[in-house]
């Protein structure tokens, strides 16, 4: 859509009116707030303002104008209809920045005597363009947040967002569009930002809002990645007005109930590949007669199941490998022995798998990653052999697709 000229804007404020985009909550499944999103009335239609605000060569001042003309009109339209809902307000940082937030600030304050509650008000930052020392921009942020204004860092899966940066500012939710989890093999980083994201925002307390949902699948994709916030045109398009606080209920349920559905059989046939590999190692177990040399048991072991694993070894309860890798190869169990001594309890949840291991005296199937040394897809399956060894087999792309279970 071509954009409109800076100039042409600020001579037509008078054309220029803010839309309400709703945003959808997860546990109430109710509309628990709205973005407000500039547009402007020309000749060839409603175009948005996005390309303005985002635009280096207009100026600040500018901006400031029309930014302030619009929320101006939001806040007048937002108490006039008595909403309870949230209002999102999207933020420039370098222009807030430019007196510390104390002319926005006051200008949310006249509205209080109209009924206006801080609370009410959600200030959207988008951290990576913000070119100062962020820890001036995290003090103002700790300043409005005592005032009762939640802050959302936006589009923090994109750009050169900085995981430390965005701890600093401790913000109440994080605005993540959805597009950046098509990931695949060859974009399966993107899968591990979010979960790193995830983490964090839990850590400081924070929710996650997914944006840009337009299908089904992607309100499934935000659901499965913890999203307790949801907005996008399958959802509903940004309106010049409001809707009923329960207007998406029904068609949200719906869209709930049918992941919940997905999630259970997905679950499901992990717990069946597990139990099935608990009965097949026991039973290779009983075949197969222990013997001293630990690398003659392993690949007396590795005979039995080489339909389902690539890669086999037997490490103690500290992590110290204690045979020689075996690998599959052309059918046949070749032994790699560089690796043994090494110690593997640096990766993530290995300790507490060993004492899942001795607890629940079954085998674990771990979460779906991509193996360093053949960069496919895989899971580990590990076995207490006894009280003192576990056996870890990988388990290949191929056998993981056949069984259905190759998805996250």
């Amino acid at each position: 859509m071509q954009s409109v000229d800076a100039l042409d804007i600020l001579m037509n404020l008078k054309n220029t009116r803010p839309y309400y985009q709703p945003i959808i909550s997860a546990d109430s499944h109710n509309i628990y707030g709205y973005e407000v999103l500039g547009r402007i009335k020309t000749e060839q239609g409603v175009k948005s303002l996005g390309s303005f605000f985002h635009d280096s060569h207009v100026p600040n001042e500018y901006k400031r104008e029309v930014d302030e003309h619009l929320v101006k009109i939001a806040l007048e339209e937002f108490l006039s209809h008595n909403q309870d809902a949230a209002l999102f307000l999207n933020i420039n940082p370098n222009i807030i920045m430019e007196d510390t937030g104390e002319r926005f600030v006051r200008m949310l304050s006249s509205y209080q005597d109209q009924g206006l509650r801080l609370d009410q008000i959600v200030i959207e930052i988008t951290e990576h363009e913000y070119r100062g020392d962020i820890s001036r921009l995290a003090h103002l942020i700790r300043y409005l947040q005592t005032l009762g204004i939640k802050i959302a860092l936006d589009d923090v899966a994109k750009g050169s967002s900085n995981l430390d940066r965005i701890g600093i500012l401790e913000p109440d939710l994080f605005k993540i569009d959805i597009h950046s989890l098509n990931y695949n093999e060859k974009t399966i980083s993107h899968h591990g930002v979010l979960y790193s994201l995830s983490h964090l925002a839990r850590k400081i307390g924070a929710d996650l809002i997914f944006q840009g949902i337009e299908t089904v699948h992607q309100l499934h994709d935000s659901l499965r990645q913890h999203g307790r916030y949801f907005q996008g045109y399958f959802l509903a398009g940004p309106e010049r007005s409001f809707l009923p606080v329960d207007h998406f209920k029904d068609r949200f349920r719906e869209a709930v109930h049918q992941f919940i559905l997905h999630e259970r059989t997905k679950i499901q046939r992990r717990y069946n590949l597990a139990n099935e590999l608990n009965n097949r190692i026991h039973l290779a177990l009983k075949e197969t007669k222990k013997q001293t040399n630990l690398d003659n048991w392993m690949v007396a072991i590795a005979h039995q199941i080489s339909d389902c694993c690539f890669r086999i070894y037997i490490c103690d309860q500290d992590g110290f490998q204690q045979t020689s890798n075996g690998v599959l190869q052309k059918d046949k169990w070749v032994l790699h022995s560089e690796y043994k001594g090494k110690n593997w309890s640096w990766r993530p949840y290995f300790m507490e798998n060993i004492f899942r291991m001795n607890d629940e005296q079954k085998g674990i199937l771990s979460d779906i990653y991509s193996d360093i040394e053949t960069g496919e897809l895989i899971r580990t399956f590990s076995y207490p052999l006894n009280t003192r060894l576990y056996l870890f087999m990988d388990l290949p792309h191929s056998f993981l697709y056949e069984h259905d279970i190759i998805a996250w």
